[in-house]
C-alpha cells in the first residue's frame, strides 16, 4: 500500500493552491440520496494533514453533492483553513436564494456556484444562464463539471456565462477521447475565449493507462497547458468520492505536473499564480 505521507517529488511553490477538495464531517447529515460519499467521513482534520504534506498553502473547498444546498460544512472548512485570505468556497445556491443570502455567502468566502451534471448534482441546465448572471453580480464565477463529450451540444449556452468559467477534471471525458474528438476541440475553442479555466484534476476518473502520469489523459492536458498555461489550475479532488477502493494517491496526483507541465515556471503558474487570479487570493 502506498504511504500517503511520503513526500512528493514536486516541491510546491509559495502560495500553492488546491482548487478542488471536499470536506465531510459527521456533524452534518448527508442527503439520503447522496451518491457514494466517503466512508468513513473525510474531515477537515484529515485534509490538513494531506495538504501540509503536499506543501499547499491556499485552498478552495467545493460543496459536495452529499450536502445538497446546505453549504454549512464547506463554509466551516473555509473558516477553519484561515478564512478568505487563505481559503475560498464553491457553493450551491438556487433560484430561491436571495441577494442578501448571496452577500452573506460572499462575506464567508464564497466565490463560485457549482454546476455538477452527474448523479447527485443539485442544479439543472434550465436555470444555468439565470443563476450564472445572478451570481456574477456578486463577483462570483461558475464552476462546471460535465462529461465534455457532450460539450458541443451545450456550447452556445456555456458561452453566455458572464465572467470566468472553471471546468473541472480536465473536461472529464468519460470514455476517454482523442485530441481530434469534437468535445475536446470544443473545449480548446472555449479556452481560446479567454475567460475559461481548466482544472487538471481527477485523471483517474477516466484514464485507462493509470498512474503515475495517466499518460492518455496527459496527452490531452499537455495540449491544454501548451495552449493556455495561464488558464490551467491543479486540484486534488480529495477525498476522491466514488473512487476509494483504494483511494487514489495524492502525492502521485501532485507529481503528475512534473510530466504534464514540465518546467518550474509553468508549474508555478498552475499551482500559484493562476489560482491567485481566479479565486482572488492577495
Amino acid at each position: 500500500m502506498t504511504d500517503p505521507m511520503r513526500k512528493p517529488k514536486l516541491i510546491a511553490p509559495p502560495g500553492a493552491c488546491d482548487t478542488h477538495f471536499h470536506i465531510y464531517e459527521p456533524a452534518y447529515p448527508k442527503l439520503p440520496t447522496a451518491p457514494r460519499p466517503p466512508t468513513p467521513d473525510a474531515t477537515y482534520a484529515d485534509y490538513v494533514k494531506i495538504a501540509a504534506n503536499l506543501g499547499l498553502e491556499r485552498f478552495v473547498a467545493v460543496q459536495p453533492t452529499a450536502y445538497g444546498h446546505d453549504n454549512s460544512c464547506t463554509l466551516e472548512a473555509v473558516e477553519n483553513l484561515g478564512g478568505a485570505t487563505k481559503a475560498k468556497a464553491v457553493v450551491v445556491v438556487d433560484m430561491e436564494t436571495t441577494d442578501e443570502e448571496l452577500e452573506t455567502l460572499t462575506a464567508q468566502g464564497s466565490v463560485a456556484i457549482r454546476y455538477h451534471f452527474f448523479p447527485g448534482g443539485a442544479l439543472p441546465w434550465d436555470n444555468f444562464e439565470t443563476l450564472a448572471n445572478r451570481v456574477h453580480e456578486h463577483g462570483w464565477h461558475v464552476q462546471l463539471q460535465m462529461n465534455c463529450r457532450k460539450l458541443p451540444e451545450n456550447l452556445e449556452l456555456i458561452k453566455k456565462v458572464p465572467g470566468n468559467l472553471v471546468i473541472d477534471h480536465c473536461g472529464k471525458f468519460i470514455d476517454l477521447v482523442k485530441s481530434d474528438h469534437p468535445g475536446f476541440k470544443a473545449l480548446q475553442g472555449l479556452v481560446d475565449e479567454g475567460n475559461i479555466w481548466i482544472k487538471l484534476s481527477a485523471p483517474y476518473e477516466f484514464s485507462k493507462s493509470g498512474p503515475p502520469f495517466f499518460d492518455d489523459v496527459g496527452d490531452l492536458t499537455k495540449l491544454l497547458i501548451e495552449q493556455a498555461p495561464d488558464r490551467t489550475l491543479w486540484a486534488s479532488n480529495w477525498p476522491h468520492p466514488g473512487n476509494q477502493n483504494p483511494r487514489p494517491d495524492d502525492v502521485t496526483l501532485l507529481d503528475t505536473l512534473l510530466d504534464w507541465a514540465g518546467d518550474d515556471v509553468t508549474i508555478k503558474k498552475i499551482l500559484s499564480d493562476n489560482p491567485a487570479e481566479v479565486y482572488g487570493f492577495l
